[in-house]
């Protein structure tokens, strides 16, 4: 999952790593996305100031652009059963997505544009054209990134091809495992109950 990846490349010393969850602590990041989703321009190396690496939505969606922007820059796919990734993208990003606007409109404009619209053309109901997108997309990176940069990531396979890829030990400590699709779906209804809270 991105947050087990985030955790780990903190833990191998490449940290602070971005995430969508760093976007809801900086919401001014909100509007930079926004602006790079319309593609019209961003700063990256004054929206990543002080981060060593970046996981998640929206940064993945943003690849071709960093690996231009910063050619020394190395490149992880994580790599997923289809039809796993397509249950777990069912049951989280989509259902938030969908519900009832809460929280900043700014981010909600840009996920949904972002994801619904510029990555699955506003077809997030149709399963096969969800999946084929992933599998393009994989390819798409395959394609332009050579391997050096790339490193083809299974999850669950733990430090070993990680820290050979990065030129770095692995740490005693397990793999961080996090961010399963009930942790998803509890953090979305704190949230939510929040923002009822807020309203009164």
């Amino acid at each position: 999952s991105t947050m087990s990846l985030k955790i780990a490349l903190e833990q191998l010393g490449f940290g602070p790593c971005y995430h969508m969850s760093e976007v809801a602590q900086h919401p001014d990041h909100d509007a930079v996305w926004l602006t790079a989703t319309r593609r019209q321009g961003v700063d990256w190396d004054a929206l990543f100031k002080g981060y060593a690496a970046g996981v998640d939505w929206p940064i993945a969606a943003f690849w071709r652009e960093l690996a231009s922007h910063y050619p020394q820059a190395k490149f992880i796919l994580t790599i997923r059963d289809p039809e796993a990734w397509y249950t777990s993208i069912a049951a989280t990003i989509f259902p938030a997505l969908m519900s009832e606007p809460v929280g900043d409109p700014t981010h909600r404009t840009m996920t949904r544009e972002l994801i619904l619209e510029q990555t699955f053309g506003g077809r997030h109901a149709d399963k096969d054209h969800v999946i084929d997108t992933y599998l393009q997309h994989n390819q798409a990176v395959r394609d332009t990134l050579g391997p050096q940069r790339l490193l083809e990531y299974e999850t669950g396979t733990g430090w070993d091809p990680l820290c050979a890829f990065l030129g770095v030990s692995a740490p005693e400590q397990p793999f961080p495992m996090t961010n399963t699709t009930e942790e998803f779906q509890n953090r979305s209804r704190a949230r939510r109950q929040a923002n009822e809270a807020k309203r009164g």
